[in-house]
């Protein structure tokens, strides 16, 4: 169990100041890239971050970032590029819906990094059979995400297990990813909802954690970056509680 402490200890990342950055400004733009990130969402994150980022970054921090500018950043070391995939899998996933525009950026980032993880292929697959199999009609209301809560009886749960291994594999290494993954992960089970599927009806499901199959997963990472925070950077962590 990690420990709530009040002064933060001085940890080295593996990550140089220029990777973080960039690593940061790609995981925030793709967070915006359906448009559903608010105004109060934007200032939390740039507060949080600000209080970390050099003067440099923090001129850079909100401005969107190309997958080439990206991958010339992290494109050089397989491991850095396919950790940060993850972690781009994981903010596409936390809301509980998979955008059009997050799918397309997210193939966009695989491409620059030369990257084609089988496990991405797999989700994918496993959330258009999900789309294909919603009924249509008159009513459905135009729709840009994709609910990736399968139906009572669904057999996707077996068929995302490379999947889940595979974001099981991200190790959280550097403060200031650790407290956007804080921020960007729920803290708790997201309450029941209307959702819309890629143009199709729109369709109400249960609370997140009742059927989402890569629910743990989310859960996981976020526990693993609080541990991190807490006992290997010395962090207080009773903000992100």
């Amino acid at each position: 169990m990690f420990r709530l402490k009040k002064m933060a200890s001085t940890i080295n990342s593996p990550y140089t100041n220029e990777q973080t950055a960039v690593w940061i400004r790609g995981l925030i733009t793709l967070a915006w890239a359906d448009g559903h990130f608010d105004e109060h969402e934007q200032e939390m994150i740039t507060t949080l971050l600000h209080k970390d980022l050099t003067d440099d970054e923090k001129s850079k921090l909100l401005a969107p970032i190309s997958p080439d500018e990206l991958a010339q950043e992290l494109g050089a070391d397989l491991t850095i590029a396919e950790n940060f995939l993850r972690t781009a899998v994981m903010v596409a996933l936390a809301d509980g819906d998979y955008s059009v525009s997050e799918d397309e950026l997210l193939l966009q980032y695989c491409q620059a990094l030369k990257l084609k993880p089988e496990a991405l292929q797999v989700l994918r697959t496993a959330l258009q059979d999900l789309a294909d199999a919603q009924p249509t009609g008159e009513a459905a209301l135009p729709a840009t995400s994709l609910a990736i809560a399968p139906p009572p009886g669904s057999d996707h749960a077996d068929v995302l297990h490379p999947v889940r291994e595979w974001l099981d594999h991200m190790d959280v290494q550097d403060p200031k990813i650790a407290k956007l993954l804080c921020k960007m992960i729920p803290s708790q089970c997201p309450f029941e909802r209307d959702i819309t599927l890629f143009g199709r009806p729109v369709v109400h499901i249960p609370p997140l954690c009742k059927l989402n199959p890569l629910y743990e997963q989310l859960v996981g990472l976020r526990f693993r970056a609080l541990s991190y925070l807490a006992d290997d950077c010395g962090e207080d962590i009773s903000p992100y509680i």
